[in-house]
């Protein structure tokens, strides 16, 4: 009678080892092995080798992490207690959760039972675990605080040339990449204004153990609720609406400056109060211009106190005609994408083709082909890109040239490229390689978010190549 091999506890705790590499270690030690990491020498090399032929492994082959690192200026903590997590290890964290597109919480989860995402992070936790999961945002607060776009680019752009082909064609459009908040209106705006200085001003006189100022904040409070729960919202009621929380919300920033200049010796507000009412100043201000004149396009208009940064970008589609987020000038190379301009500022991509060429220039060498949009079909970019010999896709004006048939089919050519492979890259980094919409919480926070969501599909796609070519490297 055979007994079969029972599953042990420590089995079971290894759920990430892959069927091929558990078949293999059955080869060696026959039945289902005891695994015991006391002697990496001999069993963690098989975990190892797994790990460079799994995707991860080919990603973490073809970053340059001690580039990326010293461009950082990430060093190791001489003094104090030394960080878990090396230079290396750091960046390795933040392409591991664009690569996953997990929250912080599950991340960490994945991170204390997963060898493979250990190894990615140059980390080894045998028996222990992380116990606070918020190191994944410290790190990413630490690294958003160094982050200089086009330095970084210009090191994975050395790394990457090798693996890359036509680097004389560019293709260049612009995106917008959403940041997680509520749908802005004018009047969720300021209610969202009156609830934080109600809140602030009952907590100040409680602590000051004074009488709170009478405001009709509870009959508002009643007339906002109402009014939300409504599917069809008329004119007049958004009118009348705004016109009670607006005298409401100056009534209560007044209040609210003569507790602070009468109370001023016992009062400490920490900077966030100030800054929040600083906000609110200037939506009230915003709002009462808006509804005095009608005029609701208006610069510099904030859309929301916790990102005051973000500004409505308006984009022509037709399912989404404005995006709150931040808008970016992408360049794709041989179908790497990389950022030419970020800004949660709306502008004009047109003017920005002429430097989008120059910083091709420095990244790859000569540029010979551009594909574009038709917004960048300007007369000054049409002449500089004539006088540089750089043969675009625009639609030609004037007569016809001598070559006008040969000059269509490499315009329909450029046309079809950007058309579908760069256009589809910005899906699949917005669908795979950042969780939706963005959820960081600060302007730095989003920058880094939208960084490594970009790079982790080049890294993707890299890795592809060099699988690739080491399987044909093989195979001859």
């Amino acid at each position: 009678m055979k007994i079969k091999p029972r599953n042990t506890p420590r089995e079971q705790k290894i759920g990430v080892i892959s069927s091929n590499t558990m078949s293999k270690l059955r080869r060696i030690y026959g039945t289902t092995p005891e695994i015991s990491f006391i002697s990496p020498q001999t069993e963690f090399s098989l975990y190892w080798k797994s790990f460079l032929e799994s995707e991860l492994g080919r990603i973490s082959q073809c970053i340059p992490w001690a580039d990326l690192s010293k461009s950082l200026k990430l060093r190791d903590n001489r003094k104090g207690r030394s960080s878990l997590f090396s230079p290396q290890g750091k960046l390795a964290l933040m392409f591991l959760k664009s690569y996953t597109g997990l929250s912080d919480r599950k991340l960490y989860e994945h991170l204390n039972g997963s060898l493979q995402y250990q190894l990615f992070c140059g980390i080894f936790l045998g028996p222990d675990n992380l116990v606070d999961f918020k190191i994944l945002s410290k790190i990413r607060t630490e690294l958003a605080g160094k982050l200089k776009i086009k330095v970084i680019q210009d090191v994975l752009a050395k790394a990457w040339k090798p693996y890359m082909e036509n680097t004389n064609i560019v293709l260049e459009d612009a995106t917008c990449y959403e940041s997680y908040m509520r749908y802005p209106t004018n009047v969720k705006l300021l209610w969202e204004s009156v609830d934080w200085l109600h809140g602030q001003m009952k907590i100040t006189c409680k602590y000051l153990k004074i009488r709170t100022p009478r405001t009709k904040y509870l009959k508002q409070r009643e007339r906002y609720l109402a009014y939300s729960r409504k599917k069809r919202k008329s004119q007049k009621e958004r009118t009348m609406l705004t016109r009670s929380l607006l005298h409401l919300l100056n009534k209560l920033l007044e209040e609210h400056g003569i507790i602070e200049e009468k109370y001023q010796r016992s009062l400490m507000f920490p900077k966030k109060y100030h800054k929040n009412k600083s906000i609110i100043q200037k939506i009230l201000s915003q709002q009462q211009e808006m509804f005095s004149t009608g005029n609701y396009s208006i610069p510099n208009k904030i859309l929301s106190i916790s990102k005051s940064y973000i500004r409505p970008i308006v984009r022509g589609k037709e399912v989404k005609k404005v995006e709150f987020g931040a808008k970016t000038n992408m360049i794709q190379v041989d179908g790497i994408n990389f950022i030419e301009h970020l800004s949660f500022e709306a502008f004009n991509e047109g003017p920005r083709l002429i430097g989008s060429i120059r910083y091709s220039r420095t990244l790859f060498g000569k540029i010979t082909h551009i594909s574009a949009d038709d917004i960048y079909a300007t007369n000054a970019n049409r002449k500089w890109c004539t006088s540089q010999k750089i043969i675009t896709n625009f639609k030609r004006k004037g007569r016809a040239g001598k070559h006008e048939e040969h000059r269509k089919i490499i315009a329909s050519e450029l046309r079809k490229e950007r058309a579908t492979r760069m256009e589809g890259s910005f899906g699949t980094e917005k669908q795979h390689y950042n969780p939706g919409k963005i959820k960081a919480r600060t302007k730095q926070n989003e920058i880094l978010w939208i960084f490594f969501g970009v790079h982790t599909a080049n890294a993707v796609r890299i890795a592809k190549r060099l699988a690739l070519e080491k399987s044909s490297q093989s195979v001859a």
